[in-house]
């Protein structure tokens, strides 16, 4: 049994040209947004495009055009990790997609947690089926950014990435806000400050730790750290771990939250007061400051340079209070 068209054919350049009494060259420069074309020409060509309703074939305009309008956010971090409690790769996912929406451009999500994923990624990207690529939570010296952009793929990194590569990225000032945290605790008076860490291959992670041991330096109070891996899991764990070592810890400085970001920023401190009963630091007060969320800006970056985008890497210093924007550094 045959299956039927609605006998409608699909209108065409050709067709809408015809109707708008103007060539097929100047539709598709209308189509294809180009500023050359008069003013009442492109009214009257979009006009017959809306009465014809007529759409553009996709791989005929990137054809032309040498773009997809697609944009490609990976994150090397298993499906398990992105689709948690945890709310960071929400807001990231949500911060670029609302970006690229307004550009009126696609986003593409790609999960890279194994070599297989990593070579996959790489073959799509060279296909040419996105105009750019954003890293988020890179862990080690990922060799993936800088070998798209040295195939002059458009790359920015959501977070500084280990090692010597020069592809630009937006990041805060870790080891900054950290201090800052550390330094007001020491003022309140608080003796035995401990410190759940972050995972060491990322720069996330080794910053905030380097910062609070920078804070603790020659304040003759010694460090106590714990390491997690910024799941839920593994700070109960380190948590546990840390009143088993010392119960009369009285401050924690914990490098990250799974919690919202409207609820929490992610330098963050907590203040405890000892108690009687449990003969341990109860959680009490969570303090710190808000950021910007810098993934809108690694998407910002891709669509509003496309192709030819060669920016320097970019840092924020969005978490500590004397921050106010982001600075471009080579």
């Amino acid at each position: 049994m045959g299956v039927r068209g609605s006998g409608r054919e699909r209108p065409t350049l050709e067709k809408v040209a015809l109707r708008a009494g103007v060539s097929r060259a100047t539709v598709s420069r209308v189509v294809n947004g180009a500023p050359t074309v008069h003013p009442r020409i492109r009214d009257t060509v979009l006009r017959v495009v809306q009465e014809l309703g007529y759409v553009p074939n996709p791989a005929a305009r990137s054809l032309v055009t040498q773009r997809t309008d697609s944009y490609a956010l990976v994150v090397p971090e298993r499906a398990s990790r992105v689709f948690s409690d945890d709310q960071f790769f929400p807001g990231v996912i949500r911060g670029v997609s609302q970006e690229l929406e307004e550009a009126d451009k696609q986003l593409v999500l790609m999960l890279a947690s194994s070599a297989v994923s990593h070579d996959r990624i790489e073959r799509y990207a060279k296909g040419g089926h996105v105009d750019g690529v954003m890293f988020a939570s890179l862990h080690g010296a990922d060799p993936m950014p800088a070998a798209l952009a040295r195939l002059g793929i458009p790359v920015v990194a959501n977070g500084r990435p280990l090692g010597r590569q020069t592809v630009p990225y937006v990041d805060v000032d870790h080891a900054g806000g950290v201090a800052l945290a550390v330094h007001h605790l020491l003022e309140l008076g608080r003796g035995r400050i401990a410190t759940i860490a972050g995972p060491q291959d990322m720069i996330a992670g080794i910053e905030r730790l380097t910062g609070y041991r920078s804070a603790l330096r020659g304040s003759r109070r010694r460090s106590i750290v714990a390491v997690g891996d910024f799941t839920r899991e593994s700070g109960s764990l380190a948590m546990r771990q840390l009143l088993e070592d010392d119960p009369q810890l009285d401050a924690v400085f914990v490098a990250s939250d799974p919690r919202p970001p409207s609820s929490s920023p992610p330098n963050w401190y907590y203040e405890t007061q000892p108690d009687p009963a449990r003969n341990s630091p109860p959680w009490s007060t969570s303090r710190g400051a808000r950021r910007q969320p810098h993934p809108v800006r690694s998407a910002g970056l891709l669509y509003l340079y496309g192709p030819s985008f060669t920016g320097q890497g970019l840092t924020g210093a969005w978490g500590t209070p004397q921050a106010r924007g982001f600075r471009t550094t080579t």
